[in-house]
């Protein structure tokens, strides 16, 4: 599955389900697929940050822990944590937990999506 990633706004979203709704309706297969749309560029700018997206690839080539990833990145782990919420909260990264023998439980950092397409229109 992939996610694409717009910035036309609802309009945009309005247009793509009407379309997507009338391919349902004429029983044409219609491929899944995750779409983030933001209202405008500066909005999406405000979420994905240089250092979001660079977390976002080291998930999406492995899955991580928090501190593992915190470590991959050479960040501050609070700084990770606060990020990997803010793109959970967007639809771009999930989390769960997972047993660690003999330390209790661990957070697991994983990509929604196997890839990601930008369209974003100024």
């Amino acid at each position: 599955m992939k996610t694409t990633i717009r910035t036309d706004g609802f309009e945009g979203y309005a247009n793509r389900a009407a379309s997507r709704a009338r391919r349902l309706d004429r029983s044409e297969p219609v491929e899944a697929e995750i779409t983030l749309t933001f209202a405008d560029p500066l909005d999406l700018l405000e979420v994905l940050t240089a250092n979001r997206l660079r977390l976002v690839e080291a998930a999406r080539k492995q899955k991580h822990s928090l501190s593992s990833l915190a470590a991959a990145l050479k960040r501050d782990p609070k700084s990770v944590r606060r990020d990997v919420v803010k793109l959970e909260r967007a639809g771009m990264l999930r989390t769960y937990e997972e047993s660690n023998p003999g330390h209790g439980r661990v957070r697991i950092v994983e990509p929604i999506a196997e890839s990601v397409e930008l369209r974003a229109t100024l």
